[in-house]
Parts: C-alpha cells; structure tokens; sequence
C-alpha cells in the first residue's frame, strides 16, 4: 500500500506536484493519504483528491479539520471521506 502526505497548503502548485506521486501510488489497493496537517486547501487539490478515490484502489484519507470543512463546503465531504463526521 502506497502513502502520501500532503502538504500544510495545499494550492496550485502543491496539485500540480502532488499529481505525478499520486499516478505512480494506483494500483489495486487504497492509497493511503495523509491530510491531517492540512492547514489550507484549494479546488485543484479537491478535484485531485477525488480522482485518487476513484482511481484504481481508491484512496484512504485522514483528513485535517480544514480538509474536513473544505470538503463540507464544496459538497464533497461523502465523496472524499469512509467515515465523515457529519
């Protein structure tokens, strides 16, 4: 099982480096992704977020309290997350 941590802010660029670790981390099990240091987060990562779940294994994310508001927000808190605190 592959693991990632994403950074404190999680812009642009952060997206658009996290994007080639995330490609190479599918496969046929969960990619483990670690957002509990999130601190900020933009669309590009949301939108990156949601094609590592749906990709290959999917992804497994443990998610900051601004991960967590964030997807709340967009609508994207069932998309992103097994257990979201609703």
């Amino acid at each position: 099982m592959s693991s990632i941590t994403l950074p404190a802010r999680c812009d642009r660029a952060a997206a658009e480096a996290l994007w080639p670790e995330l490609v190479a981390a599918v496969g046929d099990s969960p990619t483990q992704i670690d957002g509990t240091g999130v601190a900020h987060v933009g669309q590009a990562v949301l939108q990156l977020l949601v094609s590592a779940r749906r990709s290959g294994g999917g992804a497994r994310i443990a998610a900051s309290p601004a991960l967590e508001e964030a997807a709340r927000l967009t609508g994207l808190i069932t998309e992103l997350f097994e257990d979201p605190a609703l």
